[in-house]
């Protein structure tokens, strides 16, 4: 079993001694440079995020590994959390399209582990680092229907565009069947005033593969100076086999 489980209850249990609190800001802080050092030449990345519990035969898997070939196929490395799933669907998309691929992987008592389409693969011990070299090494997130953790990395980032820690930063997310309730709890924020109407447009909620690369092309290809590696409309890696 992964050491995450003790260490994180250990941390998030209250205060402890000082030195053990040092020592766990050293073990940190070794867990950033090294993500720093693995991840600093990756090129320009998209992060597809998603449940790791969808099959190979589900319809989201398939929707998932359609998006990697686009956005490889664009010319994108295709970053992902590393595991089974939607995870595996878009590195393996990847994969079709000859594009990078990338996964940063959780280590988890169950149900992680790291899927055989990566390029590139490190092991984060904790969420929040994970999560800080998912946004900084990516221009943006793609997500797909997924659970807790996909919603937990989607309102983060939202929140960071909204507060403007971070800019520039387009989110697309498949599904609008899937995510309505999200949706329309937004009308609702939005009707009650905690947040603003310019806020919806943070967020493109999409069924539409063409429409989401189309979006993810105005707002980072072109806002970016990024040179196409290829953009092909209605190329799906379907067409490649």
């Amino acid at each position: 079993m992964s050491n995450y489980e003790p260490v994180e209850r250990e941390f998030l249990s209250g205060p402890h001694s000082r030195w053990r609190e040092f020592t766990f800001v050293l073990r940190v802080l070794r867990e950033f440079i090294r993500g720093f050092r693995t991840l600093h030449f990756v090129g320009p990345c998209i992060a597809v995020f998603g449940s790791a519990r969808f099959a190979q035969d589900h319809p989201y898997y398939q929707l998932a590994r359609d998006v990697g070939y686009r956005l490889g196929e664009m010319g994108f490395t295709v970053m992902t959390g590393g595991g089974p799933g939607i995870m595996e669907a878009a590195n393996r998309g990847a994969k079709d399209a000859d594009a990078t691929s990338i996964g940063c992987n959780i280590e988890l008592p169950h149900e992680q582990h790291a899927n055989p389409y990566l390029d590139v693969s490190i092991d984060f011990e904790h969420f929040f680092v994970r999560k800080v070299m998912l946004v900084k090494y990516s221009l943006g997130f793609v997500i797909m229907p997924g659970g807790m953790g996909t919603l937990d990395e989607l309102f983060e980032t939202v929140t960071l565009i909204q507060t403007k820690k971070i800019t520039s930063f387009p989110i697309v997310v498949m599904g609008r069947d899937y995510y309505k309730d999200i949706q329309e709890l937004i009308d609702v924020m939005i009707e009650r005033g905690t947040i603003s109407e310019h806020d919806r447009k943070l967020l493109l909620f999409t069924d539409d593969v063409d429409e989401a690369m189309e979006h993810l092309r105005k707002n980072v290809v072109k806002r970016f100076g990024l040179r196409q590696q290829l953009f092909i409309p209605r190329t799906t890696y379907k067409d490649k086999r």
